[in-house]
C-alpha cells in the first residue's frame, strides 16, 4: 500500500481549511499563483520540472519583486526520476575581485555587516542558476521558458495583497530614496492591492536573455548598467567580475529522517542546519510527544538551537576553505549534540558572531509527470536587496553580501571572488526505495532550516498531508539564533507557551500570521511512487497556490 492511500482520516487529522491539490501531470506550488500558471503552462508545453521551475522563477521575478529577481541568486535540487538521483545547483554569485576586508577599511566602512549598502551587492547568480538548471536538467531553451514572465511584465498583471502590502513597506525603507526608484513605483508610492504593474525595462532584460543567453545579462547591457549604477555609489564591482560568474554543482548533503533521505543543497547555504537538527531528533522518541505540545516544541527547538550553534561556526565557501561536512553529519557528532539537550531546561550555547539575515526570498516546487522534481529558491535577500536599481532595467540588486562576517577568523569572512553565507535553501525527500516522497521549502531567513524541520516532523511523524503540514503553526527563533526568542504561532496554546516559558525560553507570541514574515511561507509537493497521484500544498502565510493538471 503507498505512503499516501495508506493515511486513514483519523492519521490524517486534517485541520486545515484548505485542501490538498491532487493532480496526475504535474503540479507547480510557489507564492504568487500567476507565476505557478506560468509553470503550468511550460508543463502542459512538454517541459519537465526543471523548464517549469525556471518558467515559475521568471514569473516570479516579475510579479514577486519584493522578495526576487534577476539582481538576485538561486539554488536548485532536481530530481531525475530515470535514475533515482538528486542534484544540486548552486546558483550564488561571488563578492567582486575588489572587494576585501582592507578594502573596506580603506573606504572608511564602520559596521558588523554589510547591510544594504552598495557593498552587500555580490554578482547576481540567478540568470545563470536559470541556464545551468535548464542545460542539465531541463528540455527548453531560455527562449522556450521565458515567454510568460515576459508577457506578465509587458503586458501588466493585478498585484496581490500581500506582495503589494511587503511592496508598501519597502518604500520608506530603501525605495524611495535610491535612484530609479521611479522604476518600481507609480507616483512615488507602491502598487496597490488589484492595480495593474507593468514592467518595461524588466521586459526588455528579459527578452535579451531569451535571445541572447545568460551571456546577454553578463556581458550586455544589463552587465554595464549594473556596473555603472554601482560605482555611481562608491561599489567596487567591475564587468570582469560579472562575465567571469559561473554557477557549480556539487553533490547535495543528505541524512536519514524516519525511513526517507532528505536532501539539501552543500554550503555555503545553511542546508547543514537542518540536517543537524534531523540527525539530532532521529535519536529522540518524539513519537511519544503529542503535537504542538511544550514536551514537543520544547525538543525541536533545542534540536534547532543547537544545530545552529554548530552549523553557524562553520558553513562557508567550500572553495575558500574546508567546511567538515562529513564530521557534521555523522553519528558521533549527532550522539554528542543530543545529549546536551534536557527535557525540562532550554541549555546555555556559547554566544555567536553576529550575521545580519533577510527573510525576503520566494520559493517554489514543482513536479511533473513522469516523477521529475525541482526544488528551486531565488532571492534579493532584505525586500528590494540594496535597492539599486540599474538604469532602464526595472529589478533591485540583492544584497547577499550581508551574508559574510567581517570577522577575519571566521571561515566565513568577506574575501574576493568568494560567496557568502547564504540563507535559501531548497529541500527534498526520497522515500526507503528512493522514490520521490517530497519536493518543499520554507522561507524567511532563520526561518528556513527550522521551517524544513518542522514540515517533515509534521508529515514523517504525524502524518499530515502537504497542505495540513504546511498549515501548522509553527515556531522560529528568529534573531541570531542559537540565542535569540522563540516567536510562537498563534494555533500553539497559552498553556504551551507558559510551560516552555518555565523551561527558560524567552517566548514571543506573534499573532495575524497572514501577513507576519516571521514564519516564512513554504510549498510542499508530495508524490505517490505507487499511483502517481501528486499532491501540493501552498502556503496560507503568502498570496500563493499549488496548480495542477
Amino acid at each position: 500500500m503507498s505512503e499516501l492511500a495508506g493515511l486513514s482520516d483519523q492519521d490524517v487529522r486534517y485541520e486545515s481549511r484548505r485542501s490538498p491539490v491532487y493532480a496526475r501531470n504535474g503540479i507547480v506550488s510557489t507564492t504568487q499563483p500567476l507565476a505557478a500558471q506560468a509553470g503550468l503552462q511550460v508543463l502542459r508545453a512538454g517541459g519537465n520540472a526543471a523548464d517549469a521551475a525556471v518558467a515559475t522563477a521568471a514569473a516570479l521575478a516579475v510579479v514577486e519583486p519584493t522578495g526576487t529577481g534577476i539582481g538576485g541568486d538561486c539554488f536548485a535540487l532536481f530530481f531525475d526520476a530515470s535514475t533515482k538521483q538528486v542534484h544540486a545547483v548552486n546558483g550564488s554569485g561571488r563578492a567582486p575581485a575588489g572587494l576585501s576586508l582592507e578594502a573596506l577599511s580603506d573606504a572608511g566602512f564602520v559596521g558588523e555587516t554589510l547591510g544594504q549598502g552598495v557593498h552587500a551587492v555580490t554578482v547576481p547568480g540567478a540568470v545563470a542558476g536559470w541556464a545551468d538548471t535548464l542545460a542539465r536538467h531541463g528540455r527548453m531553451s531560455l527562449a522556450e521558458v521565458l515567454p510568460g514572465a515576459i508577457s506578465l511584465a509587458e503586458d501588466g498583471f493585478p498585484v496581490s495583497p500581500i506582495i503589494s502590502y511587503l511592496w508598501e513597506q519597502e518604500v520608506p525603507k530603501t525605495l524611495a530614496a535610491s535612484p530609479n526608484s521611479g522604476e518600481l513605483l507609480i507616483d512615488g508610492r507602491a502598487p496597490r492591492p488589484g492595480e495593474i504593474w507593468r514592467n518595461a525595462g524588466l521586459a526588455s532584460v528579459l527578452r535579451e536573455i531569451a535571445e541572447g543567453g545568460a551571456a546577454a545579462y553578463y556581458e550586455g547591457r544589463a552587465a554595464e548598467e549594473i556596473v555603472r549604477a554601482l560605482l555611481a555609489q562608491g561599489g567596487l564591482m567591475e564587468a570582469s567580475d560579472l562575465a567571469g560568474h559561473y554557477s557549480t554543482f556539487e553533490p547535495p548533503v543528505s541524512t536519514a529522517f524516519r525511513g526517507h533521505t532528505v536532501y539539501e543543497c552543500p554550503p555555503n547555504g545553511q542546508g547543514l542546519t537542518a540536517l543537524i537538527a534531523l540527525n539530532i531528533i532521529e535519536g529522540l522518541d518524539i513519537e511519544a510527544t503529542a503535537r504542538r505540545s511544550p514536551e514537543r516544541l520544547h525538543l525541536l527547538i533545542e534540536a534547532v538551537r543547537v544545530a545552529f550553534s554548530q552549523a553557524r561556526a562553520h558553513i562557508a565557501d567550500p572553495e575558500h576553505g574546508e567546511v567538515p561536512v562529513d564530521w557534521l553529519l555523522s553519528e558521533g557528532l549527532s550522539s554528542e549534540l543530543r545529549s546536551w539537550i534536557e527535557p525540562e531546561r532550554r541549555i546555555d550555547l556559547a554566544e555567536g558572531r553576529p550575521l545580519e539575515v533577510g527573510t525576503d526570498t520566494v520559493y517554489l516546487s514543482v513536479v511533473d509527470s513522469d516523477g521529475n522534481a525541482c526544488s528551486f529558491i531565488n532571492s534579493n535577500y532584505n525586500g528590494f536587496g540594496t535597492a539599486i536599481i540599474p538604469e532602464g532595467c526595472g529589478f533591485p540588486l540583492q544584497n547577499r553580501g550581508a551574508g559574510f562576517s567581517l570577522d577575519p577568523t571566521h571561515p566565513n569572512a568577506l574575501a574576493p571572488g568568494k560567496r557568502p553565507f547564504h540563507t535559501i535553501i531548497p529541500a527534498m525527500s526520497t522515500d526507503a526505495n528512493g522514490d520521490l516522497h517530497a519536493s518543499f521549502g520554507v522561507m524567511g531567513g532563520w526561518m528556513q532550516p527550522q521551517g524544513h524541520l518542522q514540515v517533515l516532523v509534521s508529515m514523517l511523524v504525524d502524518g499530515l498531508d502537504p497542505q495540513a503540514a504546511i498549515d501548522e503553526p509553527r515556531f522560529c527563533i528568529r534573531a541570531s539564533p542559537p540565542h535569540g526568542p522563540v516567536h510562537l504561532e498563534e494555533g500553539i496554546s497559552v498553556e504551551a507557551m507558559s510551560a516552555l516559558s518555565a523551561r527558560g525560553h524567552e517566548v514571543v507570541p506573534v499573532s495575524g500570521i497572514r501577513r507576519s514574515p516571521v514564519f516564512g511561507r513554504g510549498q510542499i509537493i508530495v508524490r505517490d511512487p505507487e499511483t502517481g497521484v501528486i499532491v501540493g500544498g501552498s502556503d496560507p502565510r503568502g498570496d500563493g497556490a499549488a496548480v495542477g493538471y
